[in-house]
């Protein structure tokens, strides 16, 4: 199984267009089966998402609709061994 992965990014998004772009990829990447589940909020310009994709493609699947990252934070729980 996966393991899933929660990141918090701080994206530049000015209106709900800016906002309405990155609900869509994040929802085709959740169809896909890469995101379990994510929330978009313009209000806070704070996007958190969590499921098994790495934050590189992460990443990329949000510049691709042309918005700025500020900042992304990997915030997995530490695994206990």
């Amino acid at each position: 199984m996966a393991t899933e992965h929660k990141y918090q990014l701080n994206v530049k998004m000015t209106c709900g267009g800016c906002s309405g772009a990155v609900t869509r990829v994040l929802t085709k990447a959740k169809e896909e089966g890469s995101v379990s589940s994510f929330d978009v909020s313009l209000a806070t310009q704070l996007v958190n998402v969590t499921g098994p994709i790495e934050e590189e493609a992460l990443v990329e699947k949000i510049r691709k609709t042309g918005k700025q990252i500020i900042s992304v934070t990997a915030q997995d729980e530490s695994e206990a061994a």
